[in-house]
C-alpha cells in the first residue's frame, strides 16, 4: 500500500483538523517488500509483503492514549477512540509526553534515500542471481539457500502543532547460507542502493571457501585473539545502546553516559554513532514524532558520548534527537535506528595476518544481554568459523558458546576493516547496524573457570 506525499499528508491533515482534544499526532508508515526465497536448486517462494500502520496519539489534559489502525479508512475512528481513551485518563494518568517543545527544523533533502537501482532489482534480476548461485553451489557439491529482497518504505507525520513531514526510501538486501556437509558460511548485507550489494562475488567466494572444508572441530575452550567478521562485529555493537545511551537511562543515572561521560573506554579509532546522515545502512531524516534525526555519537573516538532522546526526554538533550520509536510489543521509547561503527583501513585478511594463533568468527547468533552495567552478552558462534594459525585461516570450527563483555572487547580491539556490512535490527522499523570486521585481543569462548568467575 503506497500512499504518496500528497495523499498521506492530506488524509492526516483532515484527521488532525477534526480532532477534539488538546493535542493529536498521527504517524502513518508503510512498507512494500518483494522477496525471492530459494533453497537447493529452486526458487520456492516468491513473496510480496505489504505492511501499513497508522498510529494516533491524543492528549486531553493529563491523559493520553494511542490507537493503531492499518488503513486510512479507519483513521477518523482511531482519532475519536484515542481522544475518548485520553479523556477517560485525564486527571489520573500523571504527566503526559510533552508536545510543544522545540524541534529541530526538518529539511526536504531526501538524497541518499531513493535509488532507481533498487527499483530495477526486480524479480527477474533476483531470480537470475539466485539461479547462478544455486548452480555454482550444486556443481561444487554443496547447497545454498537464501532470500533476496527489495522494498519501498514511507513515513508521514502530522500534529496539531503544525508539524508536517513525509519521507520515502528504497531498501535492498540479501541473506544467504552455503552448506557443504557440516561446514557452512553465511553472508548478508542491506542498503538503500542495490548496486552496492556485492552479492554474486561474495556468494561465489563463500561457495569456494566452504567447499574446501572437510571437517569441523569444536571451538577450543579459552581466551583467544579473535577476528570478528563484519556481521559478527555488528551483532556485538548492536548491544551498545543498552549500556546507557538512551535519555531515560541517563535521567535515571544508569549506564555509561550518566556515570562515565567523556571517559575513554576504547581505542580512539573506535566510534559508534546513530547516524541518519550516513551513506551506509538505512538512514532516514525524521522519527515517528516528526522530529529531525540528529547524528548522535554514542562512543566518540573511544570515549563515552551522548544519548538518544524523544519528545518525552527532550530536556535531557536540548530538544529531541529524533529517535522516538515504538517497537513491536514495546512501550514508546527512544531507540537507535541506524547504528554505524567507524571503518578502519585494513582488509579482513590483513587483520587475520596479525594473529599468530586465534579464531576467525564470521557470525554470532542467539545473542542475549546478561548484564548492561558490565556489557556482558551471551551467545554462540556459527558459520565459517576457523582457527587462525600463523596468520592464516586453517581448521574449520563448529559453533561455540561465549559469555563476554562487549565493552571489554571494544577496549581490547586493535584493528578494523575498511569493508562494512549491514544487518537489520529485529522488531524495529526501518533500522539496521553497520560494522566492519574487528580484531580483539583476548575474547573467551567456552566455560569460565571458578577462579575467573571470582575475579
Amino acid at each position: 500500500m503506497w500512499f504518496g506525499e500528497d495523499q498521506s499528508l492530506s488524509a492526516l491533515e483532515v484527521a488532525v483538523s477534526s480532532a477534539r482534544c488538546d493535542h493529536v499526532e498521527i504517524a502513518a508508515s508503510s512498507r512494500m517488500s518483494e522477496h525471492t526465497r530459494f533453497a537447493g536448486d529452486r526458487i520456492h517462494q516468491a513473496q510480496s509483503i505489504i505492511e501499513c500502520q497508522i498510529m494516533v496519539r491524543a492528549v486531553v489534559g493529563t491523559g493520553s492514549a494511542r490507537v493503531a489502525v492499518n488503513s486510512f479508512a479507519h483513521l477518523n475512528r482511531a482519532v475519536v477512540e484515542a481522544t475518548a481513551l485520553a479523556r477517560g485518563r485525564d486527571g489520573v494518568a500523571g504527566a503526559v509526553v510533552p508536545y510543544d517543545v522545540a524541534r529541530d527544523p526538518l529539511n526536504d533533502d531526501t538524497s541518499g534515500l531513493w535509488f532507481d537501482s533498487t527499483l530495477d532489482w526486480d524479480v527477474a534480476q533476483r531470480s537470475r542471481l539466485a539461479g547462478l548461485v544455486m548452480s555454482r553451489a550444486n556443481r561444487a557439491g554443496g547447497v545454498v539457500n537464501g532470500n533476496l529482497m527489495n522494498a519501498t518504505t514511507e513515513l508521514a507525520v502530522a500534529t496539531s502543532e503544525g508539524v508536517r513531514a513525509h519521507g520515502s526510501a528504497t531498501e535492498a538486501g540479501f541473506t544467504m547460507t552455503v552448506r557443504f556437509g557440516e561446514a557452512s558460511s553465511y553472508i548478508g548485507d542491506l542498503s538503500r542502493d542495490a548496486s552496492t550489494l556485492l552479492l554474486q562475488s561474495r556468494a561465489f567466494d563463500a561457495i569456494a571457501n566452504t567447499s574446501r572444508v572437510r571437517e569441523v572441530i569444536p571451538v577450543p575452550d579459552g581466551v583467544h585473539d579473535v577476528v570478528f567478521g563484519p556481521l559478527a562485529a555488528g551483532e556485538l555493537i548492536g548491544f551498545v545502546p543498552d549500556f546507557g545511551f538512551t535519555a531515560p537511562m541517563f535521567r535515571s543515572g544508569i549506564g555509561l553516559a550518566a556515570q562515565h561521560r567523556g571517559e575513554r573506554i576504547a581505542p580512539e579509532f573506535i566510534s559508534i554513532s546513530d547516524d541518519a546522515n550516513s551513506i551506509v545502512g538505512l538512514p532516514f531524516p525524521f522519527d515517528f514524532e516528526g522530529s529531525r534525526k540528529r547524528t548522535v555519537r554514542l562512543i566518540d573516538d573511544g570515549r563515552v558520548g551522548d544519548v538518544v532522546s524523544d519528545l518525552a526526554n527532550a530536556d535531557i538533550t536540548d530538544g529531541s534527537t529524533g529517535h522516538g520509536s515504538i517497537g513491536r510489543e514495546q512501550s514508546p521509547e527512544p531507540a537507535c535506528a541506524n547504528i554505524v561503527m567507524s571503518a578502519g583501513t585494513s582488509s579482513e585478511d590483513e587483520l587475520i595476518a596479525g594473529v599468530e594463533r586465534g579464531l576467525y568468527i564470521q557470525r554470532l547468533w542467539y545473542n542475549r544481554l546478561v548484564d548492561a552495567e558490565s556489557g556482558t552478552v551471551v551467545g554462540t558462534s556459527r558459520d565459517a568459523c576457523f582457527l587462525i594459525e600463523d596468520g592464516k585461516r586453517t581448521q574449520a570450527l563448529a559453533g561455540g558458546r561465549f559469555n563476554e563483555s562487549v565493552l571489554d572487547a571494544l577496549a581490547r580491539a586493535d584493528g578494523l576493516s575498511a569493508q562494512r556490512y549491514s544487518q537489520p535490527i529485529p522488531n524495529l522499523w526501518n533500522s539496521c547496524i553497520t560494522a566492519p570486521a574487528m580484531r580483539v585481543r583476548g575474547f573467551r569462548f567456552g566455560t569460565r573457570t571458578r577462579n575467573e568467575e571470582d575475579e
